[in-house]
């Protein structure tokens, strides 16, 4: 009988209140096969830290955890294995990190690759699949699509994306009530900044927060998307505006908002891993900028991993796609696919209807898919219904983990290594 193949699951980038759901779709899948008697697949080896598991040879073995701890980690936020931020370059400067990938994964008959993550992991997954193509060596690689920016193309939604919507749109509301109770005598400006460094997906579902259609009656009552440039002698009257209409102002803004000339309203002269500039405080500078011309006071709130880590919060709809991503990316592997990512097909709004699709890794490596402009008010300043109906579903239905003593139950994992079988790997990271 012949070798079952073995899998390599790795997690990357900013980890999601669901990435582990798509880990336990993977697993669990795999897990049936070998159940079933499908000789062609064998254990899960996941990735210590990501991508960097296999540069290290440090690898878990997932098969040492009993199935129940496996289903626990449809409920458990954060990166059971854990992640990292680290990009491959093009081969040719980096020839000797992708000819260390392939000899891990051959030293431990490792022939399927998943990889979650983002845009910069969708373009190392087509590299390693390019590569090993070009090697002869037999290896197939499928990237499962995770971000809470919600900008990758090719897919309708991005796993993460949906479950921090439903958390910053809920805590718009919950601050909005507060500062309305309070605004005649204390705070009459907040300010709440959200993650999007190019593309304004989450800051448009705070929008859903409010109650109008089009209106700027209830909190949020003005959006900052990083696509419309920020101008304060547009903006700064309607905080006016509402702040005398309404007797205060709630406002939503992207970390990637920019002004008039192009500059990241809070870029800190930084960079990570992946090359970004490293942002955080664009809610700040909006709410000074305020109290300097208008002299009110302000409040400002970032929710920074919260919204991406709030599992107690999260998406019915987001855990349930999450989770039949990784499922998709095991059962496309064994039909023979290779170099794809499987994607989510919105099917109809209402009723909500999806499917999954898959897409060819290099048409959705390193490509960014912004707000479209018919998502935005034509003022600039909050969403377009047709937004709203689109947003809607996704945050639909809730995921409660179960409790113990007041507080989530979240799974710990024993993440047993796997003996190493080659030299150590120098790597500086």
């Amino acid at each position: 009988m012949t070798a079952p193949i073995h899998a390599f699951y790795a997690q990357s980038g900013g980890v999601t209140a669901v990435i582990n759901a798509t880990a336990c779709g993977v697993i669990e899948t795999a897990r049936r096969c070998v159940e079933e008697g499908n000789p062609r697949i064998g254990k899960v080896f996941a990735g210590a830290d990501g991508i960097l598991g296999a540069l290290f040879e440090d690898l878990i073995d997932t098969s040492l955890e009993p199935d129940a701890a496996i289903a626990r980690l449809r409920h458990t936020p954060g990166g059971a294995f854990g992640s990292c931020r680290f990009k491959l370059k093009d081969p040719r400067e980096e020839r000797a990190l992708f000819e260390r990938l392939l000899s891990v994964f051959q030293a431990h008959g490792i022939g399927y690759f998943f990889y979650n993550g983002g845009g910069d992991s969708m373009d190392t997954a087509a590299k390693v699949a390019r590569f090993a193509s070009e090697a002869g060596v037999p290896l197939t690689v499928i990237g499962i699509p995770k971000t809470v920016d919600n900008d990758l193309t090719q897919t309708d939604t991005c796993p993460g994306f949906a479950s921090a919507a439903k958390y910053v749109a809920t805590s718009m509301r919950e601050a909005g009530l507060d500062v309305a109770s309070m605004a005649r005598t204390s705070t009459k400006i907040f300010v709440m900044e959200v993650m999007g460094r190019h593309a304004g997906w989450l800051t448009a579902a705070c929008g859903l927060a409010s109650e109008g259609s089009e209106g700027d009656e209830t909190p949020p009552h003005l959006l900052l998307f990083p696509e419309i440039p920020f101008d304060e002698k547009i903006f700064l009257p309607r905080v006016e505006h509402c702040v005398t209409r309404y007797g205060f102002c709630c406002i939503a803004v992207s970390e990637g908002a920019r002004d008039t000339s192009g500059k990241f309203l809070s870029e800190q002269g930084v960079r990570d891993a992946f090359g970004h500039a490293q942002l955080g405080g664009a809610g700040q500078v909006v709410a000074q900028r305020i109290k300097e011309a208008l002299g009110l006071k302000y409040h400002w709130a970032l929710p920074d991993y919260l919204q991406r880590s709030a599992r107690h919060l999260a998406s019915q709809t987001d855990l349930e796609q999450s989770y039949a991503l990784g499922k998709a990316a095991v059962e496309f592997a064994l039909a023979g696919e290779n170099a794809i990512m499987p994607t989510v097909v919105r099917l109809s709004d209402k009723p909500y209807r999806w499917k999954i699709g898959s897409a060819p890794l290099e048409e959705v490596a390193n490509v960014e898919r912004k707000l479209p402009r018919e998502f935005i008010r034509d003022d600039g300043f909050h969403i377009s219904d047709a937004c709203r109906v689109w947003l809607a579903p996704l945050i639909a239905g809730e995921a409660y983990p179960p409790y113990r003593d007041g507080l989530p139950d979240y799974a710990r994992f024993m993440n047993t290594r796997v003996p190493k079988r080659l030299p150590a790997f120098a790597l500086k990271i």
